[in-house]
């Protein structure tokens, strides 16, 4: 079986998800936590952005995960160059054991239609 990629269907859009893994110091998942929710009503508010979800781990209090879509690549390079962003970036290192875990997908299926 190939796992090339000329196997799947071409391009829908231009769409990108971002799926970030982000693990507190020990004692600060409430800290990363309430930063990383600092972030999503700017993050919402942005053009380019189609939703912008945090997640806590049930198993683990110290992991968080957000999970983000853009319209497009250079929407979500925009967002990372807002001041709030950057801010954001600068000290996260303060309650963060390690670094982010970033990882970026391009959607291969057409959007979902809403359900009724």
């Amino acid at each position: 079986m190939s796992t090339s990629t000329s196997s799947f269907p071409p391009e829908i859009g231009s769409q990108l998800t971002l799926v970030a893994f982000l693990r507190a110091k020990p004692g600060q998942g409430d800290e990363l936590g309430r930063r990383l929710f600092a972030l999503s009503e700017p993050s919402r508010a942005e053009a380019g952005n189609i939703n912008y979800d945090l997640h806590r781990s049930t198993e683990d209090p110290d992991v968080w995960m957000l999970y983000e879509n853009w319209a497009t690549p250079s929407a979500l390079d925009e967002h990372f160059e807002m001041p709030y962003m950057k801010e954001f970036i600068s000290k996260i290192g303060e309650v963060l054991a390690g670094e982010m875990d970033l990882r970026r997908f391009s959607m291969t299926t057409r959007v979902a239609a809403p359900k009724a």
